[in-house]
C-alpha cells in the first residue's frame, strides 16, 4: 500500500458513519447545498486561500453545515479539530492537470494534488461525497451499499478459511510423514495470500463503515483466528533463506491475480526452485518452526534456538529430553513438554492419515 493509499484510508476513517465529520456531511447533503472541504491546515493550504474569513472555532457538525451554506471552501484542521477558514476561494496552480469537469471538483482535485491533503467535494445535485488525495479519487458509498459488499466478502472469507484449514491439516499430516511436496507448500501459501487480500478489502469496508462496521469487524476477527501469524510461520518453515522473509511477503503481495494461480511462481518466491510443473512434485522438508510455535508458553527465542540446533522437523522428532536440556533455559519440565507435543502431533497425523 502506497503512502497516498494509506492516507486515503485514514481520511475515509475520519468520514465514517458515527463520526462528527460524517454527521456534518450528511447535514450538508440533506440541505442540498454542496461543499468544498479541505481536511488539514498547512502553509501550502494557506498560500492558495483567497478571501473568506478566519474562524478558528471548535469543530462541530452543525457549525460545518452552517459554514458550508456559503459558496466558498471550508478548511478544517483535523489535528486539533478546529475549523480554521470559511468561505475562502481556493486558487491552486491552474497548470496542475485535472480530468474533472465541474468547477468544484476541478478545484478539489488540483488542491489535493498541490497540497497532498485530502479534499472533500460534495455535489449539491447528486448528493455524492468525493474524496481527492494526491492522484487518488474515491467516491464514498452509502452504508447500505458498503454493508452489502462487506457481507459478500465475509461469505467469501468464510469459504476460503475453511479451505485453508483443510490444506493446512493436510500439510501437517504430510510433514509428520516426510512426504511434503513443493505443491503442498505453494497451495497453502496461495490460500493464505488470498485470505490476506480479502481481509485487506474487508478492513477498508470496516474503516469506511465506522460505527456501523463493529459487528463486521468481530466476524472477521473470529474467522481469521491468527491467520497472519500462521502465514509467517509456514513461510519460515519452507523459505530457502529465512532472512529474505520480508522480501518474500512483499513479492507475494505484489503478485497479480493471474500470477497467484501459478504455483510455480509462489514456489520460486520462496526460493524452492520450481521452474516447471513437474518440479512441484519434488519433496521438501519443513524446519519445524510452526510445530514448535504451537508448544504452550514456549518463548520465541527458544523456538529459534531449537530450530537452529535441529534445522529440520525430521531431526526434531528424534530429539530426547536430555538433548533439549543442553539448551540454556530448558529444564526437565519444558523439555518433556516439547517432546510430548511432538509425539502428540505425530500421533494425530497418523490418525488423520488413517481416515484418508
Amino acid at each position: 500500500m502506497t503512502s497516498d493509499q494509506e492516507a486515503l484510508r485514514e481520511a475515509l476513517h475520519l468520514i465514517a458513519p458515527g463520526t462528527a465529520l460524517r454527521e456534518g456531511l450528511e447535514r450538508i447533503q440533506l440541505s442540498h447545498t454542496g461543499a468544498l472541504i479541505v481536511l488539514g491546515y498547512s502553509p501550502e493550504v494557506a498560500a492558495i486561500c483567497s478571501g473568506g474569513f478566519r474562524v478558528d472555532t471548535e469543530f462541530s457538525a452543525s457549525r460545518l453545515r452552517e459554514l458550508c451554506k456559503m459558496d466558498g471552501a471550508v478548511v478544517v484542521d483535523t489535528e486539533e479539530w478546529i475549523i480554521r477558514l470559511a468561505n475562502v476561494q481556493l486558487l491552486p496552480d491552474p497548470s496542475i492537470p485535472t480530468n474533472e469537469s465541474g468547477m468544484r471538483h476541478r478545484t478539489a482535485q488540483r488542491t489535493a494534488r498541490q497540497t497532498g491533503l485530502p479534499v472533500l467535494s460534495l455535489s449539491a445535485s447528486m448528493r455524492i461525497i468525493s474524496v481527492y488525495l494526491g492522484d487518488l479519487h474515491y467516491t464514498v458509498d452509502e452504508p447500505e451499499t458498503l454493508l452489502a459488499r462487506a457481507n459478500q466478502a465475509v461469505d467469501t472469507l468464510d469459504r476460503y478459511t475453511q479451505r485453508l484449514e483443510e490444506v493446512v491439516t493436510t500439510l501437517g499430516i504430510l510433514e509428520m510423514r516426510d512426504e511434503v511436496a513443493i505443491r503442498d507448500v505453494a497451495t497453502v501459501i496461495q490460500r493464505m495470500e488470498m485470505i490476506r487480500r480479502i481481509t485487506a478489502e474487508l478492513n477498508g469496508y470496516i474503516d469506511e463503515l465506522g460505527a456501523d462496521g463493529r459487528l463486521l469487524a468481530l466476524q472477521v476477527d473470529d474467522l481469521l483466528r491468527g491467520a497472519a501469524s500462521e502465514r509467517a510461520l509456514v513461510l519460515r518453515d519452507y523459505i530457502r533463506s529465512p532472512e529474505l522473509l520480508g522480501q518474500a511477503e512483499q513479492q507475494l503481495s505484489a503478485l497479480s491475480g493471474e500470477s497467484l494461480v501459478d504455483l510455480t511462481q509462489i514456489a520460486n518466491i520462496l526460493g524452492l526452485g520450481a521452474y516447471e510443473p513437474s518440479d512441484l512434485d519434488r519433496n521438501v522438508v519443513a524446519r519445524g518452526v510452526r510445530v514448535l510455535a504451537m508448544v504452550p508458553r514456549l518463548p520465541w527465542t527458544t523456538v529459534q534456538i531449537i530450530s537452529e540446533k535441529w534445522p529440520t522437523l525430521t531431526a526434531l522428532r528424534n530429539v530426547t529430553t536430555e538433548d533439549l536440556q543442553t539448551i540454556e533455559g530448558i529444564g526437565p519440565y519444558r523439555a518433556q513438554m516439547i517432546v510430548e507435543h511432538l509425539q502428540e502431533r505425530e500421533q494425530l497425523a497418523s490418525e488423520l492419515a488413517a481416515r484418508w
